[in-house]
């Protein structure tokens, strides 16, 4: 499985979306650095254009793409980031986009996704059920670029590590949110094979974590979509998984998951003392080096992979006010990937 995907196809995808995205900044956390005993740095793809790193691989798969393919216009399913990104990606090429998502996704990530022209179809409570949409979809002509399981989203995501090799080429370890693989797998096999030394740590939440459960039971297993602040990690990986699976199991060293209250105090960290507004999904990294989840980090560059939040809970995260996380979450909305 793994040697589908190489270090050339990341080069390659580099090539193909330069000048379409950001390079986005590395900047050291010496408060960070000081708790942990190490040198902590954060990678900053919350600022990339569309919010998230997911515009990389969206841009990847878009210019990927045969004549015949543009015309037939794309499908895809997401809980919000990877829909923006394809949407947005979209639009640039000219190609027509339809995104379907489940009813726990955030509105404000439903609006986002509309903004840049891309339609959007609201279909059952679970990724899975809006798949069944993106399936009919597909039957009828479109292609499907889905957000994490496929060849050029995983090379397209993969060219945030080669930035981070250049940023910190001398790297110890990597904290990479965690949620369908399509990111941790395109980062391991950049970082793996510039150093197998480098560990390569993936971090999810507590509620939901569908790759950590597949690979606790050996294979791609269903797990239940709970609403969580880390929303954009919610929903499966596919019994059906092609790539991402197999290449966390091979090489990604390590699983940590944290729990919602971590998370929330490591928004407020990335606000308060970071001066970053980050999403859940953003934060885990940070959330694992404060709960002292992380051994021995040294070197360490977290990956911020997000900062499309509803602003109103990150009001009330950073306000600390004292609220059950999941009754807000779920009033805001749910799951992104």
């Amino acid at each position: 499985m793994t040697s589908k995907i190489t270090l050339q196809h990341s080069f390659a995808a580099r090539a193909r979306i330069a000048g379409r995205i950001r390079l986005t900044p590395l900047i050291g956390s010496p408060l960070l650095s000081a708790r942990t005993d190490s040198d902590i740095s954060l990678k900053l793809e919350q600022t990339q254009i569309t919010g998230s790193f997911k515009l990389r691989g969206a841009t990847n798969a878009i210019l990927s793409l045969t004549d015949a393919e543009r015309a037939m216009g794309v499908v895809g399913v997401s809980t919000g980031n990877h829909g923006r990104g394809l949407a947005y990606a979209a639009a640039q090429a000219g190609v027509r986009c339809i995104i379907c998502m489940s009813e726990l996704v955030p509105q404000n990530k439903v609006e986002g996704i509309k903004s840049y022209g891309a339609e959007v179809r609201i279909v059952g409570r679970s990724q899975d059920d809006a798949q069944l949409e993106v399936d009919r979809l597909v039957a009828e002509g479109m292609v499907m670029l889905p957000p994490f399981d496929h060849p050029n989203i995983i090379a397209g995501q993969s060219t945030v590590a080669l930035e981070m090799l250049e940023q910190a080429p001398d790297m110890d370890t990597v904290l990479v949110p965690l949620s369908g693989g399509g990111l941790i797998s395109g980062v391991a096999i950049v970082m793996k094979a510039v150093n197998p030394n480098i560990r390569v740590i993936g971090i999810s939440m507590e509620r939901g974590a569908a790759m950590y459960e597949s690979l606790q039971a050996g294979k791609p297993i269903l797990v239940e979509e709970q609403e969580t602040l880390a929303d954009s990690l919610g929903g499966g990986i596919g019994l059906d998984n092609a790539y991402t699976f197999e290449m966390t199991k091979n090489l990604v060293d390590d699983i940590v998951l944290v729990s919602e209250a971590e998370i929330a105090e490591a928004i407020c960290h990335a606000y308060w003392q970071e001066r970053q507004i980050i999403e859940g999904s953003g934060s885990v990294g940070i959330a694992a080096l404060l709960a002292g989840k992380i051994d021995a980090p040294g070197r360490c560059v977290s990956l911020i992979s997000g900062q499309n939040i509803d602003m109103a809970l990150h009001k009330r995260l950073i306000d600390r006010e004292n609220f059950d996380v999941a009754t807000e979450t779920n009033a805001t909305g749910g799951p992104d990937a």
